[in-house]
């Protein structure tokens, strides 16, 4: 198998792994892995967040209101 992690869970993680693990018959290996690979399948591709209906800026930059560069200074008087 793969590598081992340890996990520190609070009380109502451990409960609720009790609970599913009875329900299911599972181990909490098993259910560990199942969760994680819920968690990537509705996640998305890992990488920087983007902007959704970016537009054209006068300034042909793109990323003008996202990008943190572009943005210092900005509301100071």
């Amino acid at each position: 198998m793969g590598k081992t992690v340890h996990a520190r869970l609070d009380d109502e993680s451990q409960a609720l792994l009790r609970r599913l693990g009875r329900a299911t018959g599972l181990s909490d290996s098993e259910l560990l892995r199942r969760g994680l690979c819920a968690l990537g399948s509705v996640s998305g591709r890992p990488g920087r967040p983007r902007v959704i209906g970016l537009a054209a800026f006068a300034s042909g930059r793109p990323d003008l209101g996202s990008n943190k560069r572009h943005l210092a200074g900005f509301g100071k008087t």
